[in-house]
């Protein structure tokens, strides 16, 4: 494993430039109000969320964009508003050069956090 590869959220960010940085923090300062239970972590070396002991979300910096993962369900309860978004399997890319959607990011959360909460119901019954 790389020992420089980041084991906090706070030590993901630092390892961008400022500009990059107030993005990420951006991203997360979003996650975090609409999922305030959610755990923090490091997972596939980049910010994770976890809700009711399943993965939530995910975000990554790369390059040009933010990359968003909000498992393939999350993206299919908001194809229309990610439509004009470049996007594969379970992820897509928010370009850095535009103003990140934090409305829709927050609307995605919240629902992948009902999502979680009816699974772990359902599983309990």
């Amino acid at each position: 494993m790389n020992s420089n590869a980041p084991i906090t959220i706070d030590e993901y960010i630092a390892g961008f430039p400022v500009d990059i940085q107030l993005i990420l923090d951006q991203v997360r300062s979003t996650i975090k109000q609409a999922a305030p239970d959610a755990e923090e972590s490091i997972c596939y070396g980049m910010p994770a969320y976890k809700a009711y002991g399943k993965p939530l979300v995910y975000f990554a910096a790369f390059k040009n964009h933010i990359g968003f993962y909000a498992t393939p369900s999350g993206h299919a309860e908001f194809a229309k508003e990610l439509s004009k978004y470049k996007q594969g399997k379970g992820s897509v890319q928010f370009p850095i050069d535009q103003p990140m959607p934090l409305t829709l990011i927050a609307q995605i959360v919240e629902f992948r956090v009902i999502e979680n909460q009816e699974k772990a119901k359902a599983k309990r019954k």
